[in-house]
């Protein structure tokens, strides 16, 4: 039976210990299960939108890929990856054993297993992609800091583990790195998303943080980088000036490489990436402090990348993905954007559809399933052309969104 969901939002206030550490009260909003559904929404548009819950039981996942069968692979933030079966069908099941092959990630903050994606030749060659931090040593001076070490690597899926692993690209040691993503261009490229949310890194072009890198599949620098032969730039380096990139996508029609972008609070964003290009992190943003005030006096400058869309208050942005499928006719050629939190406020998180012309500027958006209370982290387009998303949650969740049947178009 369908169930019409209705919000229910608890507020409450932390433990005073906690509230007095961060300095100020903190207004939340209490942890929200989800039932067993599904789901009834209208939207503004399609309207009628059903939402199911595939599986559950997923510790905090990340990165969220379909295999050609309708299983999925669905990492779990820093440690392990997982397979589920029938992912596409209505008896997907959770495979209790992780996939083995991976190598050893030792749990730290922002550490381990980030992104998988699947080889473009997959079908014929088997082989997944995916990014971590690989650990490095301990701060002499704060044993709460280790350095880590952005890593694209590969392996051949047998369809319960990886062989031939092999790590292609390893970046400079930092103190500071975040989560990643990887996607192939059309070219049969990739691009990997890397974080500098703090320091000057992002504007170091002797580092790789902060950035847009592009390899080949053999994780070797592609001979027409933008930054190949000038001294004192990475190579591997395709823009700059970025903050936390936890989304990225490609363009179906165009090749257009977007990512989306964490502000510190407030100005997060959507870019399209272009080679050489600057972003504008740390010196230019639209965001806020966390204290306030205003990041920079003005959000751009002469040489800054101005972006294609713009949120303030935040959202928190995650994964992106283009809708090519025929199942929402109305949504065709719509950008979906992950969203774990609105406003810094907690169990806030959604989903963004935007809507683009073909010139690539916005015409309007809508914010979906934030009656859920869940974070949004990763969405994807599935085999059968319906919508799929991750709750990054201690018991996370896939969640399927198809048309109600009989629902307008």
């Amino acid at each position: 039976m369908t169930r019409s969901f209705v919000c229910g939002v608890v507020l409450t206030v932390l433990p005073a210990a906690l509230a007095a550490q961060q300095g100020q009260p903190q207004i939340g909003i209490a942890p929200v299960t989800l039932t067993a559904g599904p789901y009834s929404f209208d939207t503004a548009e399609q309207h009628r939108l059903k939402v199911t819950i595939v599986a559950r039981g997923l510790a905090h996942p990340f990165s969220l890929a379909f295999l050609p069968n309708g299983d999925a692979l669905v990492t779990e933030r820093g440690t392990r990856l997982r397979v589920i079966r029938g992912a596409t069908g209505t008896q997907a099941k959770v495979e209790p054993d992780a996939v083995t092959g991976l190598p050893s990630m030792p749990a730290f903050r922002t550490g381990g297993l980030h992104e998988i994606a699947l080889h473009p030749k997959f079908a014929s060659n088997g082989l997944i992609y995916f990014t971590y931090n690989k650990a490095g040593e301990v701060s002499a001076s704060n044993p709460q800091q280790r350095q880590s070490a952005i890593v694209l690597a590969r392996g051949k899926f047998d369809g319960k583990g990886l062989t031939n692993v092999q790590d292609l690209f390893v970046g400079n040691w930092n103190n500071g790195a975040s989560g990643s993503r990887l996607a192939f261009g059309p070219d049969g490229l990739v691009y990997v998303t890397t974080g500098a949310p703090f320091g000057e890194q992002a504007q170091d072009t002797n580092s790789v943080y902060g950035k847009v890198l592009r390899l080949t599949d053999e994780g070797k620098v592609p001979p027409d980088n933008p930054f190949i032969g000038k001294p004192g730039y990475r190579p591997e380096v395709f823009s700059m000036g970025h903050r936390d990139q936890l989304g990225l996508t490609i363009h179906p029609a165009s090749g257009a490489v977007l990512t989306a972008e964490h502000g510190p609070n407030g100005g997060d964003e959507v870019n399209v990436i272009l080679a050489g290009r600057n972003y504008g992190w740390p010196k230019w943003s639209y965001g806020r402090t966390y204290e306030g005030p205003r990041w920079s006096e003005t959000p751009l400058a002469p040489g800054i990348e101005q972006p294609l869309l713009l949120w303030i208050p935040s959202i928190a942005p995650t994964g992106l993905t283009f809708y090519t499928g025929d199942r929402f006719p109305t949504w065709k050629g719509n950008l979906f954007v992950g969203s774990a939190r609105r406003g810094e406020v907690p169990r806030t998180g959604g989903l963004e559809r935007v809507v683009l012309n073909d010139k690539m500027e916005e015409l309007r958006r809508e914010t979906l399933l934030t009656e859920l209370h869940q974070r949004i982290r990763d969405v994807r387009q599935g085999p059968d052309g319906l919508i799929y998303v991750v709750t990054d949650e201690d018991d996370g969740a896939l969640l399927r969104l198809e048309p109600e049947p009989g629902a307008s178009k």
